[in-house]
């Protein structure tokens, strides 16, 4: 039989890593802008926090800055209509999420390259090729362009509110229950199956989660190693040419609370959330899981984030509905209100 398999995968170019790594912005600037302006899309704390240390540093060269505030399509449709008039050449996405999401996006509808500049480790879409967009009704995980160079600052990611970086270390840890699910999808569905995507996700999340003890606020080295594994998970998704090394269930669950409502957890307090309740459905070590979120100090009760038990109950059990496609633990239909109890429950999430 003739093969005839062909695969795309594509990874970032350059990435620094450590402190004072934005002085190499220029550089890399410089290096991936052949024609054109540079688009510089930030927020009003991220530009306080890194934005005008990158701009000072880009003197010389044409650039154009956009503020904005959360991804939405409706936002990401206003900054192409305020640059339609201008040559972009380049991309920076300054920030802890969002304003990366909305840069990683625009980079892929313009077809130019994206530079990553985080100001936290909040969550592993600072090196991934998916961003999460707001529709009007949810948050949706769509293709965008894997970042050309990722500079991540760890001098400024540390004076975030540790918080950032604990909920970005539990989104990575979380990756052990997606490639559990990702696994039983390709037993159940024959769904494609990449061994080395999924075994440098688990290893990502092993690092973390054997490393507990030294995650803390105001150590420069927690936010070192947070973000490096989260650079793994990126490549692991990059070489899978999807999510799924990185996002299973607890992802699932972690959206249906953001559609349900109310609510001040953030994206990867909400993933650890899930994953107690994935491993617990798939037979697993929640305790383990548990315990390592304590350490590094993420509350998993849903109660701590103004979560109501009946909200969470109820996001556990139509989970599956917001991404029908991609088998999990949780089925083809919804958990019973009993199952969903027990599960939640039981790992303390209510």
């Amino acid at each position: 039989m003739e093969f005839n398999k062909t695969k795309a995968m594509h990874f970032p170019n350059d990435v620094y890593i450590g402190h004072n790594a934005i002085d190499s912005i220029r550089q890399v600037a410089e290096k991936n802008l052949k024609s054109g302006t540079i688009l510089i899309i930030s927020g009003q704390k991220t530009y306080g926090i890194a934005g005008k240390a990158v701009v000072d540093r880009l003197h010389g060269l044409q650039y154009h800055i956009i503020m904005t505030g959360t991804a939405t399509m409706e936002a990401i449709q206003m900054v192409k209509e305020e640059i339609s008039h201008k040559k972009i050449g380049l991309i920076i996405g300054i920030g802890g999420g969002s304003k990366i999401d909305m840069g990683k996006k625009i980079a892929f509808d313009l077809n130019v390259p994206f530079i990553s500049f985080p100001t936290a480790p909040s969550h592993d879409g600072i090196a991934s090729p998916r961003a999460s967009i707001y529709d009007g009704k949810s948050f949706l995980s769509i293709e965008a362009a894997m970042p050309t160079a990722i500079i991540a600052d760890t001098g400024i990611m540390a004076k975030a509110p540790y918080r950032f970086a604990a909920a970005g270390a539990s989104d990575v840890i979380a990756n052990i229950t997606a490639v559990m699910d990702w696994k039983l999808a390709n037993r159940i569905k024959g769904e494609g199956f990449s061994t080395t995507a999924a075994v440098i996700s688990e290893y990502s999340s092993r690092e973390l989660i054997e490393n507990a003890n030294i995650i803390q606020p105001g150590l420069e080295a927690s936010i070192w190693m947070i973000t490096k594994q989260i650079l793994a998970s990126g490549t692991a998704m990059a070489i899978a040419g999807t999510s799924r090394p990185a996002s299973g269930s607890e992802h699932l669950f972690a959206h249906a609370l953001e559609i349900l409502g109310p609510g001040n957890a953030m994206h990867g307090e909400q993933v650890a959330m899930g994953s107690l309740a994935a491993m617990y459905l798939h037979g697993g070590d929640w305790k383990m899981l548990y315990d390592t979120y304590k350490k590094i100090g993420v509350s998993t009760k849903a109660n701590d984030y103004g979560i109501p038990d009946e909200i969470a109950i109820k996001a556990l059990s139509i989970a599956h509905r917001l991404r029908p496609q991609r088998y999990t633990i949780l089925g083809e239909t919804d958990l019973s209100e009993e199952v969903s109890r027990k599960a939640l429950k039981l790992t303390g999430v209510i």
